[in-house]
């Protein structure tokens, strides 16, 4: 039985070769292929691999891929993790397989990336103006009848834009006006009158059709629980303005769409008070970073922090680096820098050390600083800490951390490997 595209896409990434591309692996495995690698199940500790080498746990991310789907599912809402966290074929396929809707994107690329791995819907959380970009869309929406695509308009501009781009397509692009989250956010609409000349704009153009509303909460200024929860209720009072003025003529069912990492339980909250509408509605997540989670920004804004009740996220990624110097009893470094870990939020956290197959605590050891390949380690007095050590980080920012690492063993708790996730950046 043949095999559809995407699954015998995802089949070739076992096919590649490891070799000097990917950091961190053993540099007896060069030549094997990815499959044959994984196949020796090799120990994150003992089977070669060499530091920095950053390493994703295979429980907790299955952890997550289920706690995220169990909870889209008791709030009625559809998933489509944001993508552009991990750009990972492999970790879409899972999320797929844990029942989301599709995946979220946010660039031209990302979706070629999807599309060549098999993912049939996708939301493409921006706007879409770039005509190239726009025909390679329209081509591939013309030569399979299942896939499915939407996008953000934001103004009159980008959908004459975009309409002189998609002429002659065989089929209309779906697209949701994009609510702004305030007067100093990021992308969108700022008002609902110019919601509605967008919507106008919309239904005047034959290669669009409106489908529904979107936007993201994450901007709201100063957000706390109350402004993000009233601007929630503007959107959906704007999904039912735009119902009643019968702007989603054509549409088979409508979109509202909204939910990053920090705010999805106001989401689950405000979207369960949708008022019957003339088609099905869609109520449309889009949280990304929960796939991993992480030991820092995420960790301390988690909705999971405010209901616990629904369970806890739990931090998949471990950076492990090797201590190279120990100038004084006060300072040490270790050989992972700001080319290995993410910074952009916080420095990384020393968790555990290492030595002769031992694992303890990383009590008395801070990081203080990064360079390129080094971070800095402060030391306290009792500090057990030794040339040779390899030092367990936790890292903050998921989205940065898969960035850095191409090829990212995937390590059972005893240090078994039994996977390697590809990221495509």
């Amino acid at each position: 039985m043949a095999l559809d595209p995407g699954t015998e896409a995802l089949a070739r990434l076992a096919q590649e070769r490891v070799d000097h591309r990917f950091k961190g692996l053993p540099p007896d495995a060069d030549g094997l292929t990815v499959g044959e690698l994984a196949a020796q199940r090799r120990n994150l500790f003992t089977g070669g691999f060499t530091t920095p080498v950053l390493a994703l746990s295979a429980e907790r991310l299955e952890h997550n891929l289920r706690l995220m789907e169990t909870y889209a599912t008791r709030h009625g809402l559809a998933f489509a993790p944001h993508g552009k966290t991990s750009m990972a074929p492999r970790l879409f396929r899972r999320q797929i397989e844990h029942g989301a809707w599709g995946i979220t994107l946010a660039a031209p690329h990302q979706v070629r990336v999807a599309r060549a791995f098999g993912v049939r819907r996708i939301f493409l959380a921006n706007e879409l103006v770039d005509p190239a970009a726009l025909r390679g869309i329209a081509a591939d929406l013309a030569a399979d009848p299942g896939y499915s695509f939407v996008c953000y308009v934001d103004s009159v501009r980008g959908v004459e834009l975009m309409d002189a781009a998609l002429r002659g397509a065989a089929r209309p692009l779906d697209v949701v006006v994009e609510l702004a989250a305030g007067e100093d956010a990021r992308t969108g609409v700022r008002t609902e009158a110019g919601c509605a000349a967008v919507a106008d704009a919309v239904a005047a153009a034959p290669t669009l059709r409106l489908v529904g509303v979107a936007g993201y909460e994450g901007e709201v200024p100063r957000a706390d629980p109350e402004r993000v929860h009233a601007w929630l209720r503007r959107l959906v009072a704007l999904a039912a303005d735009l119902d009643r003025a019968g702007r989603f003529a054509g549409a088979e069912e409508i979109v509202v769409s909204a939910g990053g990492s920090a705010w999805f339980d106001a989401v689950a909250d405000v979207f369960a008070t949708i008022p019957e509408l003339s088609l099905p509605v869609l109520k449309l997540l889009r949280s990304g970073a929960y796939v991993s989670h992480d030991d820092g920004h995420y960790g301390r804004i988690t909705p999971f922090n405010r209901v616990p009740e629904e369970g806890a996220l739990e931090p998949a990624f471990r950076l492990w680096a090797q201590v190279v110097s120990r100038p004084s009893a006060e300072q040490a470094f270790v050989n992972a820098g700001k080319r290995d870990a993410a910074h952009d939020l916080d420095l990384p956290v020393a968790q555990v050390v290492r030595r002769d197959g031992g694992e303890r605590p990383a009590a008395g050891i801070d990081v203080t600083a990064l360079s390129d390949q080094h971070a800095w380690l402060r030391t306290a007095p009792d500090a057990d800490l030794e040339v040779g050590d390899w030092v367990g980080l936790g890292l903050s920012h998921p989205c940065t951390s898969f960035d850095k690492w191409q090829l990212i063993p995937l390590a059972e708790a005893d240090g078994t490997v039994v996977d390697y996730i590809r990221t495509f950046f």
